[in-house]
């Protein structure tokens, strides 16, 4: 089944990293759906770091309301596809991100992976060494970024953000599939249609 852009829900006074749209790319971006139990933000997207204590858990519940939260788990995630060029594509995840966080989703939720180049913060961290820079995904604490090549090694997130931003197309096509196998309520795919569709191996 091909993946349908969902309907844009623009609003026009909703803050983004950039006031210009990037080219090959409508102006704004749909709203991504937060999904279930979103928690405050605390931080901006691009700029991860620490954050003051670990998040709250929602196990403070009766066993009935508990038993009820189990239902959801084995579900499979949403998908939202936002039409990006391939340029525009990290662009549209950026955008992406900054909805997310606005809508109230905890920054440690968000998982972004790049086919493409990778992500300036990735690449910045990355000059630090690995080391380091997997040390901040097993942390947890915040946003984090990701060359789609290296998601075996990436831990599931409640969201995952794929930035189809160019790369080779075997290497995109595979990391469609492990996105979702990451994404625990929601996967937004920003990038050309066309190609997405034909990746997943539906005809354009």
């Amino acid at each position: 089944m091909p993946l349908i852009p969902e309907e844009p829900q623009i609003h026009e006074s909703v803050p983004g990293p950039r006031a210009t749209p990037a080219p090959g790319r409508a102006a704004s971006t749909p709203r991504p759906v937060p999904g279930p139990g979103p928690r405050p933000a605390t931080s901006r997207p691009g700029r991860p770091g620490p954050q003051r204590g670990p998040s709250a858990t929602p196990s403070q519940r009766g066993p009935r309301d508990a038993a009820k939260s189990k239902a959801p788990a084995a579900s499979t995630p949403q998908i939202q596809l936002i039409p990006a060029s391939a340029e525009g594509a990290l662009d549209a995840a950026e955008e992406a991100v900054d909805l997310l966080l606005d809508s109230g989703r905890a920054p440690h939720d968000i998982l972004v992976l790049t086919t493409g180049d990778q992500h300036p913060w990735a690449a910045h961290e990355l000059s630090f060494g690995e080391a380091s820079y997997w040390a901040q995904h097993d942390a947890g604490d915040d946003v984090f970024y990701l060359d789609a090549a290296a998601t075996e090694r990436a831990a599931g997130r409640p969201v995952v953000v794929v930035a189809v931003n160019g790369g080779p197309d075997d290497a995109a096509a595979r990391a469609l599939p492990a996105a979702m196998t990451r994404a625990g309520v929601l996967l937004i795919v920003c990038g050309d249609p066309q190609r997405i569709n034909a990746l997943v191996g539906v005809g354009a």
